[in-house]
């Protein structure tokens, strides 16, 4: 029997995984758990699944077992896993990547703003998919060139920043039961406009499609809708008319700091899809206009950059921080504003 009340799927979501809560039934005869689950889980690979068992992502009776374990009448089966593939035909495609790291596990990535995360519509070339299914042509989790190899989280085309790639198996499954129990540390840098009144904050509201406009992602603060976010944030620096603050994901949702900060009252600068690129502080004449104008120019994408990832590494399971620098346009609109600022 197989309880699908509790399986949830987070495709939407910048975190890429699934969870399932099995109950076996009552007249299950004793089965190796690899076999067990095979024949439950649609286009999930053996390989697949004895490196979720490993990495401690598949437990039985809320505790982790081996792979040889024997599945007895009525365990409780939890799995998560990172999310099957679902587009094919993913060509790998001679795109330099700015690769940070790099061991037999895993890989961090430097993403630059405007390079698609994963093919989909309109988007099926020129991707980091592509990229990595060149450069990783080998990686077990790629199935012959097919599928997202080793992603178990994203960020937008148009956010720059850090990603962790995993290329075993085993690391794609104990990556995406970090993200699954948020203890991932991830940190952002993003130019909002306004000042907060408050140095430090928690944002909590549920984050779900718009109604009138299903690419822009929505708060719901009552929770009736959309999927629990938590986002932390604290101001940097204060400008004039803009603020950068550092914010730290608890939880992994589509557009969730972009979506979060225009609930607060502080849109990203220059993010168009949540109105950031429109002069929302300052009289919109004379020389200021012209000024935010030329800062549009240089960066004419959200000022949002991953900048640090903090997580266990699969194998030593010691903890590994990665931080990377503000991108050119990023630090080129920061210093316009300094340059405003002491006017």
């Amino acid at each position: 029997m197989i309880d699908f009340v509790e399986q949830e799927s987070v495709e939407d979501s910048d975190e890429l995984y699934e969870h399932h809560r099995i109950v076996v039934d009552k007249g299950q005869a004793l089965l190796r758990l690899d076999k067990f689950l095979m024949d439950r889980l649609p286009n999930v690979t053996r390989n697949k699944l004895q490196g979720a068992i490993r990495s401690e992502s598949v437990q039985v009776n809320h505790k982790p077992v081996k792979v040889s374990y024997k599945v007895k009448p009525l365990d409780v089966i939890t799995i998560t896993l990172a999310n099957p593939p679902r587009d094919t035909d993913v060509v790998p495609e001679d795109i330099p990547l700015n690769i940070l790291y790099e061991d037999d596990e895993l890989l961090i990535v430097n993403k630059p703003a405007g390079m698609v995360v994963h093919p989909a519509y309109n988007n099926w070339n020129g991707t980091l998919v592509n990229a990595l299914t060149y450069y990783l042509q080998n990686l077990p989790t790629t199935r012959n060139g097919e599928g997202r190899p080793g992603l178990v989280h994203r960020i937008d085309k148009d956010t720059s920043g850090l990603l962790v790639i995993a290329k075993t198996e085993y690391s794609m499954a104990f990556l995406a039961k970090q993200f699954y129990h948020h203890t991932i540390e991830r940190t952002y840098y993003a130019l909002v406009w306004g000042v907060p009144k408050e140095d430090a904050g928690t944002i909590v509201g549920h984050v779900g499609r718009s109604a009138k406009d299903r690419r822009v992602m929505t708060v719901y603060p009552a929770g009736e809708y959309g999927k629990h976010a938590v986002t932390h944030y604290k101001v940097l620096r204060r400008f004039k008319y803009v603020s950068l603050l550092q914010c730290n994901l608890e939880t992994g949702r589509t557009h969730q700091i972009r979506a979060h900060m225009k609930y607060l009252g502080h849109p990203l600068f220059s993010d168009a899809t949540y109105g950031g690129d429109s002069i929302l502080q300052g009289m919109p004449t004379g020389t200021y206009k012209s000024f935010v104008e030329n800062a549009f120019k240089l960066m004419p994408r959200q000022a949002l950059h991953a900048k640090s990832l903090g997580f266990k590494h699969p194998v030593t399971k010691a903890m590994m921080q990665f931080n990377s620098d503000l991108p050119e346009d990023f630090t080129a609109v920061l210093q316009k504003w300094e340059l405003y600022e002491d006017q």
